[in-house]
């Protein structure tokens, strides 16, 4: 009997983990499924089944879509190569025990907890193309010929908007990165040492494969935060100029709000998580091929 009530505790603990997904992931992707088989404006009674398609209209002719899907990506590619890149640099530095190393580790994690809308309101007053800082220390440069109005110009909304987005994330980054390294054995860096192995061969043979793991971490939340970013760009562009800067959260927003079509957005929103989970195999997928290649 003790041995039968021992068995049974812990499923009671997790009861409430269960109660919450059932009702927050399972009845709501349920319902998502099942609302985009319909043309349905969200007010009046559920009538008309298009089954498939608006699927079909998803994938073969939305093009403001899928073009938002190449703007996300454009923004995930610099995120990847930049943020996470600054990111591994400040948490080698951090790791070192510099002088002040607790007060850099709180700066560089003040970003990431600031509200993106506060944060998006600053930085379009930043790049504002009339009295904002950025034209005003280009023009004190002398280069005031380059001062524009950078989230209103089709050309350089889509990096601008990519800028902040960066200097808003790397902190998560930096976090993760750091607590990898820490992970790390000193045992090894000394015994490299001794070796005479130099620092960019104690980087390259031991704090770049044992810290794989964690950058694979790393980009598959940089790839999933970036590709769902929303209130920033509502902050700065509200997707333009020109649906230049739609990304495709803000598409599916603007199917829901601004066409009432309800379903064809729950079919957007289905469309988008398959392939976000998609990307995500696929990268892990790469990442233990290159953990066994480095083995």
């Amino acid at each position: 009997m003790a041995l039968r009530k021992q068995s049974v505790v812990p499923y009671l603990f997790i009861i409430p983990a269960l109660v919450l997904f059932s009702v927050f992931s399972v009845y709501s992707f349920s319902l998502l499924t099942y609302l985009s088989l319909f043309e349905w404006d969200g007010v009046s009674p559920i009538k008309q089944f298009v089954g498939l398609g608006n699927y079909w209209s998803v994938v073969m002719h939305d093009a403001v879509f899928w073009r938002s899907f190449w703007q996300a990506g454009t923004i995930t590619a610099m995120a990847l190569a930049f943020q996470n890149s600054l990111a591994l640099i400040l948490a080698l530095t951090v790791n070192r025990r510099i002088r002040f190393g607790t007060f850099y580790r709180t700066l560089f994690f003040l970003p990431p907890i600031l509200s993106e809308i506060v944060v998006g309101l600053i930085w379009a007053w930043i790049y504002d193309g009339n009295y904002g800082i950025f034209n005003e220390c280009l023009k004190a440069l002398g280069l005031g010929q380059f001062a524009r109005s950078w989230l209103a110009d089709p050309k350089t909304a889509i990096t601008a908007v990519a800028v902040i987005h960066m200097w808003k994330g790397f902190g998560w980054g930096f976090v993760i990165f750091l607590a990898g390294l820490q992970t790390i054995p000193q045992e090894l860096y000394e015994a490299a040492t001794v070796d005479g192995a130099n620092a960019w061969l104690r980087f390259r043979h031991i704090t770049l494969p044992l810290l794989m793991p964690v950058g694979v971490v790393v980009s598959v939340l940089t790839i999933l935060g970036t590709m769902q970013i929303f209130a920033l760009i509502m902050a700065t562009t509200q997707g333009g100029p020109a649906f230049h800067t739609e990304v495709p959260i803000t598409r599916i927003m603007a199917s829901l709000l601004g066409s009432s079509r309800l379903g064809y957005a729950c079919a957007q929103g289905i469309v988008f998580g398959l392939i976000l989970l998609a990307v995500s195999l696929l990268q892990m997928r790469l990442s233990r091929g290159m953990n066994r290649a480095t083995a």
